[in-house]
């Protein structure tokens, strides 16, 4: 093997789309060991009427040494991605049992109640449908929307007067006008969890699952 071929299989792994940074970190450490044991080998066995060309190892050895110093900066970074995780979970879990406002298209019934929040720039009449998890609309109504912060509890029953279970329900609001604009708002209820699948920490507020990044305010 030469040494050559010795630095263009280690900067062909490194630069690999596919690699992993463990994988890339591993492999040009062992090329990087490689190419060093050849060097010496050479060095100690070179002709000395016709010694070995030191500029050309040297532009090697650099170029192995920039790849190792670009795999142990990855290797830095994503440790710093993963403090900066933990420190993320550690945020979410301390908002556990408390109330929370966030944007969602779900809104969760907890203990028989379910409840949103939205503003208006004027008074106007609004439609509200509930939907459950499958897609079957369990309650329509209409509201009095009025100017600025309004808010909307619902007690858990259908139009037929029937108590729905704790869950998820989707929910449309939208203007009592033949357009039927929709109308921004946020749901809230109360966190009862926090988990970290990826790198944004998400809240289970009951049933519903949301990300940390869709939380508005903390009501209480």
């Amino acid at each position: 093997m030469s040494i050559a071929a010795t630095a263009s299989a280690g900067q062909a792994t490194a630069s690999g789309s596919t690699a992993t940074p463990a994988a890339a970190s591993g492999s040009i450490a062992g090329n990087f060991n490689t190419f060093l044991t050849l060097l010496t080998t050479q060095m100690k066995n070179q002709d000395p009427t016709a010694p070995l060309d030191a500029n050309q190892f040297t532009s090697q050895l650099v170029q192995f040494a920039s790849v190792e110093q670009q795999i142990n900066a990855n290797t830095n970074l994503q440790t710093l991605i993963g403090l900066a995780s933990s420190t993320a979970l550690s945020q979410a879990a301390s908002m556990v049992g408390h109330t929370v406002a966030v944007e969602s298209a779900s809104m969760p019934v907890q203990n028989g109640t379910g409840r949103l929040q939205f503003s208006l720039a004027g008074a106007q009449p609004l439609d509200i449908s509930v939907a459950n998890a499958a897609g079957a609309e369990v309650y329509r109504g209409t509201l009095a929307g009025v100017q600025g912060a309004n808010a909307w509890t619902w007690d858990g029953k259908g139009s037929n007067g029937t108590r729905q279970p704790d869950g998820a329900y989707s929910v449309k609001l939208s203007a009592s006008d033949g357009a039927k604009t929709e109308v921004p708002f946020t749901v809230i209820g109360t966190v009862t969890g926090a988990s970290a699948s990826g790198a944004t920490p998400s809240l289970s507020i009951g049933p519903l699952s949301v990300p940390m990044s869709a939380v508005r305010n903390v009501v209480q």
